[in-house]
């Protein structure tokens, strides 16, 4: 299974990255291999959309599971409709959360954690 992990930086060791949309890196993980490939957020700099747009690009990367601090509102839907879960609520290094993950300590966030615009700068 693949799961995409918001990361500041594009290695397993780099630290979650709490904002969904503007996070500057996603790091997709083959749960069963541990192959790892990572993503520039492309809409990490965009005027509005910044949310469903990252959506998109996560579900076109084929990722089942969203990692990440926070979504907002028109992520959390646009995510939804993909079919990705979302688990939010994340800290620290990207390796861990992988591994929390496959343990079964992580759990599905059922709605948006943040208001919209919530991590523009």
């Amino acid at each position: 299974m693949k799961i995409a992990i918001t990361a500041k930086g594009k290695e397993l060791g780099s630290d979650i990255d709490p904002r969904f949309g503007r996070c500057g890196y996603f790091v997709i993980v083959d749960t069963e291999t541990m192959e790892v490939e990572a993503m520039t957020n492309e809409s990490a700099m965009a005027s509005g959309g910044a949310g469903p747009q990252a959506a998109q690009a996560v579900s076109k990367a084929g990722a089942e599971v969203l990692i990440t601090g926070n979504v907002g509102p028109n992520a959390h839907q646009a995510l939804e409709a993909a079919g990705i879960e979302i688990i939010t609520g994340s800290s620290g290094k990207v390796v861990d959360m992988v591994e929390k993950y496959k343990k079964g300590e992580l759990s599905n966030t059922p709605a948006p954690t943040v208001g919209s615009h919530a991590g523009m700068n």
